[in-house]
């Protein structure tokens, strides 16, 4: 199972930062991802850059037991 890391509003709609999950690619990862985290979640996800193990990934990029998928969607802030 690999390992899913989320960020900024991911986390917040997934209610944690970390999590193992299965699957043989990327969109096998996020698929199980949808299905346990649910709608919000894949909202987030629709926007969200997907990065595995520090390289932006493919949709049908393999995964294995080792790798790490970061789901880093948009982030804004600072000041005028």
């Amino acid at each position: 199972m690999a390992t899913i890391r989320l960020f900024a509003a991911a986390r917040e709609a997934a209610g944690t930062g970390r999590d193992t999950l299965g699957g043989a690619t990327v969109a096998e990862v996020l698929g199980a991802a949808v299905d346990r985290y649910g709608a919000t979640f894949a909202e987030v996800l629709a926007s969200a850059r997907v990065w595995c193990n520090g390289e932006p990934a493919e949709p049908t990029d393999p995964v294995s037991d080792d790798d790490e998928v970061a789901v880093l969607p948009p982030v804004s802030g600072g000041a005028v």
